[in-house]
């Protein structure tokens, strides 16, 4: 498979006619909520606001950190690629998320690819001006040294679904996890295609729906419109736990 660049319009933020659109991204985003008005301001002011259109490479793996991204909307795929050619999708970054944040502090290259999955707009932070900016501020700090922990957290889980459980086991607690994000709810809204969780899921797009027609058999989901409900959470649960399929 080959990836190709494509131009992206770049806004920066101090003379943007969307400043006031970068500010509420910033303060609604895991990385920046919370901070103070005057950090918020310092934050935007060495900010770009960039547009990518669906399917557009934000970065590719191995290109210099100079800098990372907050999603403000959209949604972004963050990707690796098989020598031959296969995608295997690390994790799907919704609205308010950062991606790229790694090379901030080791100040290497982008350790995967990143691709928009919808309309995107990315504020982009340059990495030097950003560490120059933290320097002498610890709350952020503490915000970026929290966005990286979850971020191992999520790795190590990934690995282990990927290298100890079947595939429905996979499915089982990847929508759970989905209705904790989205507060609890038994209606889970998927926002990608099948393609993209099978991926997610390291699964071929048959073998997912061998697995979502399993959990339907046996009554712990059901499709609802275009999305999933969840009908037996604790069944679900023991499925997602147990990593094997226990029929």
């Amino acid at each position: 498979m080959t990836l190709t660049y494509v131009k992206t319009r770049i806004y920066f933020c101090a003379r943007d006619e969307k400043m006031e659109d970068a500010r509420k991204a910033l303060s609604a985003s895991q990385l920046f909520g919370g901070l103070p008005e005057a950090d918020l301001a310092a934050i935007e002011k060495i900010a770009a606001v960039k547009h990518f259109d669906k399917g557009e490479i934000i970065f590719f793996e191995g290109d210099e950190g100079v800098g990372f991204y907050l999603v403000a909307l959209g949604r972004v795929s963050v990707f690796k690629l098989a020598p031959d050619g296969r995608e295997q999708t690390l994790h799907l970054v919704k609205e308010g998320d950062a991606i790229g944040a790694v090379p901030v502090f080791s100040g290497k290259s982008f350790p995967a690819n990143a691709r928009a999955l919808t309309q995107c707009r990315l504020i982009f932070i340059p990495r030097e001006k950003f560490i120059q900016l933290i320097a002498d501020k610890p709350l952020l700090t503490m915000n970026l040294l929290a966005l990286l922990a979850t971020r191992l957290r999520e790795f190590t889980i990934q690995v282990e679904n990927l290298s100890l459980k079947e595939i429905p086991s996979r499915l089982a607690a990847y929508l759970l996890y989905l209705s904790r994000e989205q507060g609890g709810s038994d209606l889970i809204g998927l926002s990608v295609t099948k393609g993209q969780l099978a991926s997610l899921l390291g699964a071929g797009p048959e073998s997912l729906s061998r697995a979502l027609g399993s959990l339907k058999a046996r009554g712990l989901v059901a499709e609802d419109g275009e999305g999933i409900r969840l009908i037996n959470r604790t069944l679900l649960t023991e499925l997602a736990e147990s990593g094997r399929d226990f029929r």
